[in-house]
Formats: C-alpha cells, structure tokens, sequence
C-alpha cells in the first residue's frame, strides 16, 4: 500500500513540476528583473543597510529585522542542508547552478512581494496586520479575483501542515539525531509496521513539546525566538561551510567547472535521465523555490507585519533573504558536497552534507557530525515556527478571521510534526514540493498582473529618495 502511494506522489510531483511551472517561475523572475532595471544589483547594498536600520514611525506589529528574521526562519532551513544535498544526489551537480539562477531572479520576485505585501496589507479594529499575496490578490486585482485568494490560502495552508512546515523539517531534524547518536539503528522499535531508532522517536516528542510551547504565543513569540536563534546560527554555518572550502581551496575552481558543465549537459556519474539538463534544472529550480521560497506567497505574509511606512523599503528588506538563503547559505553547501564528493555515493538526505562536513572540516568525524546535526536542528526548528505562522494566517483568512479555525490549526499543525519522522524521505520531499507548486500558481499570476503597480512604486520611491 505505502508502495502505491509513494508512486503516486512521485507521478504527482513530476506534472506539477513540469515544464509549465519551471517556465512560469522563470518568466516571472525575469520580467521583473528586466522591468526593474537589475534592482537586485544595484541596490543590494542599500537593501543590506535596510536590513538593521528601522523605519522611524512605521506601522506594524514587529521590526523590518524582526519581519526579515520570521521569513528567514521559514527558509533557511532543511531545505539549506539536506534539500542541496537532495537536488544534486538526483540532479547532479548542475542542480545547484540552477538554483542560484533561479534565486537571482527570485530577488526580483520576493522584492516584488514584500512591496506588493505592505501597499495592500490592512489592519483590523484591534491593531492587528493582515497582509500577505491573499490580499494584494483581492486588494489589487480586485474582488472578482477572490476565488484566486481563496485558492493561494488554502495550499498556504496545506503547505504549512503537510509540506515545508512540518514533514520535511521534522523529518530532516529526527535523521540527523539519529544519524549522529544511533547511525547503525541498533536501539530500535517497531512502529506502525515499521523499525525505528530510539534517538527518532525521543527527538520527536521533544520537538513536538518545544514547538507546541512556542506557537501557542503567535508571531511576537516566533518573531522573538527567531531574531535570536537565525542569525546566531546562520552566522556559525557560514563560519563552518567556509573553513570547508578554505581547507579544499585548490578544489574550489574545478568544483565550479563541474557545476556549469553539469548544468548544461548533465552528469557523467549519474548518467541517463538522471544527468539530463531537464532533471538537473527541475530538482534545482525544486529546490531552490523550497530553499528561499521566491514566488510562494509565503514571505510577504510575514513581510506586512513590518513596522515601515515605505513599500519599496520593505521589499528591498525581503529580497535580502533570497540573497543571504540561497545565493550564500546554499552555494557554500553545494560547493562542499561538490568538493568533497560525497553527492554520487549512495547516501540520501541529511547523510550526504553529513559525509561532505566529516571529509571536508579538519575535525574529528565526531565533532563535523554533532556541528552539522546542531545547525539542522535550529534551522528546521524556526522553519516550523515560521510556517506555522504562515499557515495561520491563510485560514484565518480563508475563514473570514475565525479564531477557533485558526485554533484548531494550530494544535493539527503540532500532530503534524508529531507523526513527520514516520515518513519516507522520498515521500516527505515530493508531498512539500506538490504543495509548494499549488501555492505558487495563484502568487505567480497575482505577481504578473501587479508587475505594473511594482514598477510604479519603485520609479516613484527612488525619485523622492535620490
């Protein structure tokens, strides 16, 4: 029966993903781009600056930063680690220039979505900020196109409970806990017809108690334990990606070579289909979109809780996360599987930066391991704080701003995390993605109907601010 069903979700996976949505995605991207005059260069910089720089007087319920941090909690995580490693092990090497392409292009498209967030987003009697691609859609293309809102929130919410939020993160969390303190599985226990590893079982039931503990306080709460825990473990993977590439520098330009060649005419280590250019762009588009979520719809729901009075501010703030998930974070661990070669080995998952940290770092395999499996666990734990937010906020607004929905959500959302480690691999990453696609349709189309709107209020910020 799994059997049936995993074949099913696989097939699933590969229309969604098809041809058309790459397209669309890069189009978007790319229009963009083009329309803004290469924004994401020129003034990457400035969007830096705006990073730590609050707005005087500005409406909102959290900083820029504290905004930044709650949408980089939801996207630096697995997807950063394992979905790399996840990306090259079935796409090559070439994976990973597709997904800093597509994260270049997607500057422009998160750009576009944090302004888009703050000119349309609403606050209620109470104070409270509702904003996201829900509200632009129906702010901004008009009322007739609520059905399309409609549709954005509830793969928004799917998303959050069976895709990015939960089954990917819990899953990457519980196998690198297993992998480094029970790799052979010898404490084990049979559940649901199915052999499990004490060291998953316990890491399941702790994460589920500390995420039930930090949701249950909203998004002042996410946004509180994000600022902290993002930055300080951003800064020390960095630090550990890059001792990575210094030790192996001599390797570094042949690793580039590999990435481009592969890019282009696929990979003669993984042969066939599997090399293709077609597999290798539609895994690192894939993932890419996983890693920094460009064109979701999922940051701009966190970017219309800023404190600023200036769009254009804010989506100079919201590109940045693209640039500091993928462009960097994600580069430097593609570069270390490349390097170190552990991509065509067999391994799966979590096991292969596992394997390119332990060859690559000049530390003990011991220590590589625990630095690694403590980076994930961080990662993905914010990952799940910031989608559950997400996800909040699509039913709330699917239910015309019910509470209890909205209550009941988040205690499914807390199962979901529960049950996450007693799923496939293959399984947990084709479910996340299908749900990624879905979303992405209505955003994507919201995005180039509004292009217009972006362009204006860019030409119009940039004008008053010479």
């Amino acid at each position: 029966m799994f059997e049936k069903i995993d074949q099913f979700i696989t097939w699933f996976d590969d229309v969604v993903w098809g041809l058309p949505l790459i397209v669309l995605i890069l189009l978007t991207g790319l229009l963009l781009t083009s329309r803004l005059g290469l924004l994401q260069i020129r003034h990457l910089g400035k969007a830096l600056k705006f990073m730590f720089k609050n707005e005087e007087d500005g409406e909102g319920e959290v900083t820029s930063f504290g905004a930044l941090c709650t949408a980089l909690s939801a996207t630096i995580g697995t997807g950063n680690i394992v979905g790399v490693a996840t990306a090259i092990a079935a796409g090559g090497p070439g994976a990973l220039f597709w997904m800093v392409l597509t994260a270049f292009l997607g500057m422009a498209t998160k750009y576009a979505e944090g302004l888009l967030a703050i000119k349309y987003r609403t606050i209620d009697s109470e104070g409270h900020v509702l904003g996201g691609p829900f509200y632009y859609i129906e702010n901004g293309m008009g009322k007739n196109w609520r059905w399309l809102a409609k549709i954005f929130a509830f793969f928004g919410a799917g998303v959050g409970l069976f895709g990015i939020g939960t089954f990917s993160q819990v899953n990457g969390i519980t196998s690198a806990v297993r992998n480094f303190f029970d790799p052979n599985t010898m404490y084990a226990v049979t559940l649901f017809g199915r052999t499990y590893s004490w060291a998953t079982v316990i890491s399941c039931l702790v994460l589920t108690l500390c995420v039930g503990l930090v949701v249950i306080g909203g998004l002042k709460r996410i946004a509180k334990v994000s600022q902290v825990v993002v930055p300080f473990m951003a800064v020390l993977y960095i630090i550990l990606a890059l001792i990575i590439i210094c030790c192996n520098i001599q390797a570094v330009p042949q690793a580039f070579v590999t990435i481009v060649k592969s890019a282009f005419n696929g990979s003669a280590l993984a042969g066939g289909v599997m090399g293709s250019m077609i597999l290798a762009m539609q895994k690192g588009i894939a993932r890419g979109i996983f890693s920094n979520e460009s064109g979701l719809g999922s940051a701009p729901i966190a970017a219309a809780a800023a404190q600023t009075k200036e769009p254009v501010r804010q989506g100079l703030v919201s590109m940045t996360g693209t640039f500091i998930d993928t462009i960097i974070v994600c580069t430097m661990t593609g570069l270390a599987i490349v390097i170190t070669g552990t991509w065509n080995t067999g391994l799966e998952g979590v096991e292969i930066t596992t394997a390119a940290f332990q060859q690559g770092l000049p530390f003990s395999p011991v220590f590589s391991a625990f630095s690694l499996m403590i980076c994930l666990v961080f990662f993905a734990f914010t990952t799940i704080l910031g989608w559950d937010y997400y996800g909040e906020r699509c039913l709330e607004y699917l239910f015309n701003g019910n509470k209890k929905a909205v209550k009941i959500y988040r205690y499914l959302y807390i199962c979901c995390v529960f049950i996450g480690p007693y799923m496939t691999v293959a399984a947990v990453w084709n479910i996340a993605d299908i749900f990624n696609a879905l979303m992405a349709f209505p955003n994507l189309i919201a995005l180039l109907a509004l292009n217009g709107v972006v362009v204006r209020e860019t030409k119009g910020y940039f004008q008053r601010h010479k």
